[in-house]
């Protein structure tokens, strides 16, 4: 899957698979599925270094995590987030991060806002770098926004990520990430926009979904309305340790022709 192919699944009204991973193990297995995409989120600061927010995400984390996907995944398109500050420390530093993720194996990378970097957004795109403006709750703004919490519900705040979706696509971005806003307002940007759209907590109306693997794998305790679990994975896992557990325990483990 290319950037092109985006712009095609949304002309063709195909919907666009998207979830996200960190390692190579679940790359590969998404690799193997139907899933069309792959996101590096700076989410792995909390899924996968137990932190409270994305906030402490570093570029080094961002880095890592997208060459270890695509070492697995080398089949499918791969979008690295660009974590906290790396586009507000000027057009230099942004340019730097941002080619780093695609040398690590990204296709694109991912933006979260619009107002106040459009100059970096647009120096990106004409650098050849893909990128996907990140709207409505982003997570970066955790602080500002105090906490996780559904944007853009009144008149005026609703106007502001409406304008921030047709200025990106002015700029050449490829796509949208529409975070927890109103169903109505995303199929509204999602019918006004050229470029797909890909929802998390947004309706069923955006071009795509995509979800946080561990929270769709039943795996992280993270129940948010928006959430679907596909899969018990905590219980499951929880089970197979404990039954190795038992096994050891009452050296039932190695046995047979586990034992040379």
């Amino acid at each position: 899957m290319t950037t092109l192919d985006f712009l095609k699944a949304k002309k063709e009204n195909k919907k666009i698979s998207m979830i996200t991973c960190y390692d190579s193990t679940f790359a590969g297995i998404v690799n193997e599925s139907d899933i069309d995409s792959i996101l590096i989120g700076d989410s792995c600061a909390m899924t996968m270094h137990g932190e409270k927010s994305t906030v402490p995400a570093q570029m080094d984390w961002m880095v890592e995590h997208t060459r270890s996907v695509r070492n697995g995944a080398p089949d499918k398109f791969i979008l690295a987030d660009m974590p906290f500050l790396t586009t507000r420390k000027g057009l230099e530093y942004a340019t730097d991060c941002a080619g780093r993720l695609l040398v690590a194996g990204a296709n694109a990378v991912k933006i979260e806002g619009v107002f106040g970097q459009e100059d970096i957004l647009k120096h990106l795109v004409l650098s050849g770098i893909p990128v996907m403006a990140h709207l409505g709750l982003t997570p970066q703004f955790y602080n500002a926004f105090g906490g996780h919490k559904m944007q853009g519900k009144t008149e005026e705040a609703a106007a502001k990520i409406i304008e921030e979706a047709k200025i990106a696509e002015s700029i050449g971005c490829f796509g949208l990430l529409l975070e927890c806003i109103p169903a109505e307002l995303a199929k509204k940007i999602t019918e006004s926009v050229s470029i797909p759209t890909i929802g998390i907590g947004a309706g069923v109306d955006c071009d795509g979904q995509v979800l946080v693997l561990q929270d769709m794998l039943g795996m992280s305790g993270f129940k948010m309305r928006f959430v679907r679990q596909y899969l018990n994975g905590r219980e499951l896992i929880k089970g197979a340790f404990n039954a190795y557990a038992a096994d050891v325990a009452d050296s039932a483990f190695p046995a047979g022709d586990e034992i040379k």
